[in-house]
């Protein structure tokens, strides 16, 4: 089988983040398994404009804010009728619209749409704009078939029109050689967010449950690790609520030391308002390590409410606070919750949502006797 990937980061984009790690581990076990595949992602400074990661071949083209409307020359350009079986389309910013041009099969994979959530995230015209594209997918992608990676994003797609039966849900897996209990001993009071620093992240939210927590005695620490825009009004927030001494950035973190604080952390902390799924949660889990998150579209997937994690209102800071208190104040219920989330996270494994994968994508490509 030969596969087109399209996606607008590689995962090599400084900005790449779980959608493009789910991407990527299916696509290089799919070269594993003596299929072709090339990528085509935007372009970024510092990076060659075509190069091998893992066997998968990554074509980079076009700019950030144009990617979108160069992509479709750029990906004709490379004869897709006579060069590929099947076209992968990762949907997770702006559509391409694929199944539109594309002159063979095309298969969609949904992480999460962003819907409201672009409100608030980005400047209210280029919110109207994402908006205003997802509107089209109902009509774009009528003949394709989906990929989603949880039921809340199933649900989504099926709330905008797409037909329920057009849909498959195949979550995410994580790489259980890696992600497991051991070294460093949870440290007393430790808090813990990974992942992009984004406002609809919910950082904040994190950041302010801490305020509470130490204006009532409680000697509670919070590490962040991650990058991204949202990182300079964290630290001003910090600055504001006198947490300096209490909450860390580490910025982008080799997978060493992020396993190092996903083992260390008392809990990891995921107020997220919307997620494909919550990969990073799944990770936790891994390691033994319980969670709290918003009860927000994907992480109550993700998370299985007290049994592997505790899910709160999303933005209500009093009811993360009163949780991440209950958290550190029961080492029982911290056990508890961390030997059923380290149960749940070995039923995910990348090889597994990789077999899953390779048989839509080959049902898709060949269904037709392409």
């Amino acid at each position: 089988m030969r596969v087109l990937a399209l996606n607008w980061r590689d995962p090599r984009n400084p900005e790449a983040g779980g959608a493009e790690v789910h991407l990527h581990e299916i696509l290089k076990r799919a070269v594993d398994r003596g299929h072709s595949v090339t990528q085509i992602s935007q372009a970024v400074s510092g990076l060659p404009g075509e190069e091998s990661i893992d066997g998968v071949r990554i074509l980079r083209h076009g700019r950030r804010n144009t990617f979108n409307f160069t992509l479709r020359p750029f990906a004709l350009s490379l004869e897709i009728a006579s060069n590929y079986d099947l076209v992968l389309e990762d949907l997770c910013k702006i559509p391409f619209y694929s199944p539109r041009w594309s002159p063979v099969p095309v298969l969609t994979v949904v992480p999460h749409l962003f819907g409201t959530t672009a409100y608030r995230e980005v400047a209210l015209p280029l919110a109207l704009y994402v908006n205003f594209m997802e509107s089209f997918i109902p009509r774009a992608y009528r003949d394709s078939r989906f990929v989603a990676i949880s039921n809340s994003t199933m649900d989504d797609l099926v709330r905008r029109g797409i037909p329920a039966e057009s849909i498959t849900v195949v979550p995410c897996g994580i790489d259980t050689g890696i992600y497991r209990p051991g070294p460093p001993e949870p440290e007393k009071g430790a808090f813990l967010y990974v992942g992009r620093l984004k406002r609809y992240k919910g950082i904040h939210f994190i950041i302010q449950a801490l305020r509470v927590l130490r204006d009532s005695g409680k000697e509670c620490r919070l590490t962040v690790i991650g990058s991204g825009d949202h990182e300079n009004r964290l630290r001003a927030l910090t600055k504001e609520l006198d947490l300096e001494d209490a909450v860390t950035f580490e910025g982008f973190v080799p997978r060493e030391r992020k396993l190092h604080w996903l083992r260390r952390a008392w809990a990891a902390v995921f107020p997220s308002e919307k997620e494909g799924w919550g990969l990073t949660v799944i990770e936790a889990n891994a390691c033994g390590t319980p969670v709290i998150a918003s009860d927000s579209d994907g992480l109550r997937d993700s998370v299985r409410d007290g049994e592997t994690g505790i899910l709160v209102p999303h933005g209500d800071v009093g009811a993360l606070a009163f949780q991440m208190d209950r958290l550190a104040s029961d080492e029982a219920l911290r056990s508890r919750l961390g030997g059923r989330g380290l149960e749940w996270a070995r039923g995910f494994d990348w090889d597994s949502t990789a077999d899953r994968m390779m048989s839509i994508m080959e049902e898709t490509a060949f269904s037709s006797g392409g």
